[in-house]
């Protein structure tokens, strides 16, 4: 199997390397992509040496059976013709298709299956804070429809790249300095402070980032759940959190959502307050995303019954946005599919 990387150089592309190594993805050849900048890098995948290629328009992907992108959406549109040209699917990790009708949006843990019916041989990977959230939604699906979702996400510096993760850091460094600031990522200072926007502002108010979470929740799941949401820059490095209110047709009890969450694909529960009053400190009481960076699952805690909404319930969730909420949603895609194809489906 010849798979693609297009934007090899970036944080993504370097963790699609990283997962596809780690799970054992039957890789034959790896072709890497990239800009002008970036054409000419040489990267070890497997004991093979594989330099970046400039992409240009062309039979480029011929022979190619899988392409990942993540280069930005206005590549994505440019370049998806002659990706899918000969054949290959291309699973892209930009807004650009996302809620195009003929293009399936796929979490493999809630969908997997919408990832066969792709008219244009495009799959595209969500948004990193909906992958994230629609794991548990769908453990509590299971147990009483949802009605609408409330939820404030707290988005470190890796959701902006890798140059905004080290803008962050340098910003820290400036601060305690006494220097100037570098801002140049984020429309604000991020170190020592919060910005209560990801994104453009929408005509509603809400912000690009926001709506997002309200269609793709909706497209996923293949329900007409309500979503409102808050999106937030936190100054933490690596790691997604998210605050998480849950209406359902009937109550769903703390214990049930526990074991719903417990037994979830992909998800895993993280909710023992009391051990901090115990003194423990073999494991951690709540997820946070300083000590859960690099991880493949979505840590679930702080679940309580609503106390404004008898039909409610809340929990906390923490996810590495660069794993599950890009490189690993896209490789299990890719997975899935190499399993449909190995079995004949």
């Amino acid at each position: 199997m010849t798979i693609a990387i297009v934007g090899a150089s970036g944080a993504v592309g370097q963790e699609l390397m990283r997962v596809l190594d780690e799970r054992a993805f039957p890789v034959d050849k790896l072709r890497l992509f990239g800009s002008e900048r970036s054409a000419g890098t040489h990267y070890t995948f497997r004991g093979m040496d594989c330099v970046v290629e400039r992409l240009e328009h062309g039979d480029q992907f011929r022979g190619v059976d899988i392409a990942f992108v993540s280069a930005g959406g206005s590549v994505s549109m440019a370049y998806a013709e002659d990706i899918t040209r000969y054949g290959a699917v291309m699973i892209d990790n930009s807004s650009a298709f996302r809620m195009d009708a003929d293009v399936p949006l796929v979490v493999p843990e809630v969908n997997a299956a919408d990832a066969l019916v792709r008219p244009r041989n495009i799959i595209a990977n969500p948004n990193c804070t909906t992958i994230l959230m629609v794991l548990p939604l769908r453990a509590l699906q299971q147990l009483s429809p949802i009605r609408r979702v409330h939820v404030s996400t707290y988005q470190a510096a890796s959701g902006a790249g890798a140059q905004a993760m080290r803008e962050l850091e340098e910003q820290y460094c400036q601060v305690i300095k006494g220097e100037q600031v570098t801002v140049r990522k984020f429309p604000y200072q991020l170190a020592y402070n919060l910005i209560p926007q990801i994104d453009v502002f929408c005509d509603n108010g809400y912000t690009r980032e926001e709506m997002k979470m309200y269609h793709e929740t909706r497209k996923i799941m293949h329900s007409d759940l309500s979503v409102s949401a808050m999106c937030v820059r936190v100054p933490s490095l690596r790691a997604h959190s998210e605050s998480v209110w849950v209406e359902t047709e009937r109550p769903i009890s703390v214990a049930e959502a526990r074991e719903a969450f417990r037994t979830a694909p992909g998800c895993a529960l993280m909710d023992d307050p009391d051990c901090i009053g115990n003194g423990r400190t073999d494991e951690l009481p709540y997820p946070m995303p300083l000590f859960l960076s690099g991880r493949d699952e979505v840590f679930i805690g702080r679940i309580r019954q609503d106390l404004a909404n008898p039909n409610g319930l809340t929990f906390f969730l923490v996810g590495d946005q660069i794993r599950k909420g890009a490189a690993l949603n896209a490789v299990q895609i890719a997975e899935y599919l190499n399993h449909q194809m190995v079995n004949g489906k």
